[in-house]
């Protein structure tokens, strides 16, 4: 993943390709959510399929994470993933008062960047 915080924005394939579009509101206390968050992102990563990832999150705790996949197979498989399933518990347990996830697939896509003018 070449992403970096000087450029939040995925660098992603010619579509198609899928995303899962993670919107959450956060509870109050870290809670060891930074540390797993950050374990997340790596080991999606390492995934096969996997393509990129973008995400924010607000002072008032709320935050999306956009994450890129090759195919649904390869969504499948991240969902099961033994350390994704206990993130996943434990974001019901400590993290999340309230969570939206919707999976699509991304047939267009297109920029503007104001440095290339």
């Amino acid at each position: 993943m070449s992403d970096t915080v000087e450029n939040p924005f995925a660098t992603l394939p010619e579509p198609p390709y899928y995303i899962v579009a993670f919107s959450s509101a956060r509870r109050d206390g870290d809670h060891g959510y930074s540390a797993m968050a950050q374990r997340m992102v790596e080991l999606a990563a390492e995934q096969p399929g996997f393509l990129g990832v973008e995400s924010t999150r607000g002072a008032d705790g709320f935050g999306i994470t956009n994450s890129y996949w090759r195919d649904l197979e390869s969504i499948r498989a991240w969902k099961a993933v033994m350390e994704h399933v206990t993130a996943q518990r434990l974001g019901r347990e400590r993290w999340y008062s309230h969570f939206e996830m919707r999976i699509g697939r991304i047939e267009r896509a297109y920029s503007f960047d104001m440095s290339e003018i």
